[in-house]
């Protein structure tokens, strides 16, 4: 049995590592009541996520395939932004926040960048320790699908899409 947790602790860890995807679970759970911090300075909660499907990505700027990954974020925030889509990147604790808000600007981030100074919000979503790691967030706050590393962006937005349309 102990075997069994150290290959799939380790099989984890091998996909983030080559940046494969990892479908952590596709199940309905109430996103959990967390506050972000965003870099302006402002405060964003859960609850104020309700009535938008939202993205919300745990990376970091040290994280090849984070970057990586960052312009199909951006291509999808755009895509959707004004059909009730929102995007939430949150920024590992062990990042240094001055290393955020310069990839942040450099790379001209459409969306809100929370920094998770203290590690409690990764923690409270299921404590993130491998990233990327991606949340869908339908519009009554329930999460409905996960993903360790980069997602499939076209299955991705076949998702987003279906939720969107919901009432």
């Amino acid at each position: 049995m102990q075997i069994k947790k150290w290959l799939a602790a380790g099989t984890l860890v091998a996909c983030a590592a080559i940046g494969a995807v990892v479908v952590l679970g596709s199940g309905q759970s109430v996103a959990p009541q967390s506050t972000f911090v965003l870099l302006d300075g402002s405060q964003q909660t859960t609850a104020d996520l309700k009535g938008k499907v939202t993205l919300v990505n745990f990376w970091a700027t040290s994280c090849t395939t984070c970057v990586a990954e960052m312009p199909e974020i951006i291509a999808t925030y755009d895509k959707y932004k004004g059909h009730g889509f929102e995007t939430l990147a949150v920024a590992m604790s062990y990042d240094p926040p001055s290393y955020v808000v310069n990839f942040t600007e450099t790379r001209k981030l459409p969306f809100k960048v929370a920094i998770d100074n203290t590690g409690a919000v990764a923690k409270a979503w299921g404590d993130v320790k491998l990233t990327p790691t991606t949340y869908i967030v339908n519009k009554r706050g329930e999460i409905v699908k996960s993903y360790v590393g980069a997602p499939d962006f076209a299955e991705l937005h076949r998702l987003i899409e279906k939720l969107l349309a919901e009432a």
